[in-house]
């Protein structure tokens, strides 16, 4: 732990100038800070600009948690020991572990060299990184279901639909759509991100291009209380989810 220890600090004075100013770059960021959160303004946008973009965020989030929760769903089904037979679990699973140990933005990356920069890569990256994780949480809810349970309907003669519409989908759905709605939020604040650093557009490009091409950090700021805003509009409507559907 020592050994750690000495290493991180060892580590952060090595970055640091010879001749930087702690205390000039302490007044310059409080600076910073002020200009961005107490007055913001669209700067070479608008209202309805900035807008429309965190709307194509969003729908980027929605898509891709969309169509991550049907694969997911199937793959959560092939790798949950309680239905899928062991090999083909333990093989998905792997597959599914090694998929989500790469980090969302790389795999946007990725792609990107393939289909180019921009909103496709975006898509696809973001979809693939959500399936794994969602078939993750999918197969570890479904083999929480009692193996009793499971047997019975076997002994009876059921055939995997069956089980799967029986037992699997009418005791899980409100945990599977909590999951679901998890991997959603994370999937915007990846979006933005995205938007960024893989050109895919949304409200992350804006941002982007305020704090890196313009330095203004007055829209920096109004982009701030931007994303600030559906953030909680989004636990609002989360917390209805689970008094209403999933509690």
């Amino acid at each position: 732990m020592a050994g750690i220890s000495l290493i991180s600090v060892y580590g952060v004075v090595s970055v640091i100038p010879q001749h930087f100013d702690l205390g000039t770059a302490t007044r310059s960021f409080l600076g910073h800070l002020q200009l961005m959160f107490l007055s913001p303004n669209f700067g070479t946008d608008s209202f309805v600009k900035l807008g429309l973009a965190l709307m194509q965020s969003v729908e980027l989030a929605l898509l891709t948690t969309m169509l991550g929760a049907v694969v997911g769903l199937v793959c959560g089904l092939m790798a949950a020991q309680n239905i899928a037979p062991r090999w083909l679990a333990l093989l998905v699973k792997s597959g599914m572990a090694f998929i989500r140990a790469i980090p969302t933005i790389l795999w946007v990356l990725i792609y990107s060299v393939a289909l180019g920069l921009g909103p496709n890569a975006a898509v696809v990256g973001l979809t693939f990184h959500s399936v794994a994780y969602l078939a993750k949480v999918f197969a570890n809810t479904i083999e929480e279901i009692p193996a009793a349970t499971i047997e019975a309907l076997k002994s009876s003669g059921s055939g995997l639909l069956p089980i799967i519409t029986q037992a699997v989908l009418p005791s899980l759905t409100s945990r599977l759509l909590s999951w679901t709605f998890i991997r959603f939020e994370i999937n915007f604040a990846n979006a933005v991100v995205v938007g960024a650093a893989a050109g895919a557009g949304g409200i992350g490009y804006q941002l982007f291009v305020a704090s890196n091409f313009y330095f203004d950090f007055h829209e920096v700021g109004m982009i701030v209380y931007y994303i600030l805003a559906f953030v909680l509009i989004l636990e609002l409507v989360s917390s209805r989810l689970r008094h209403r559907f999933i509690a």
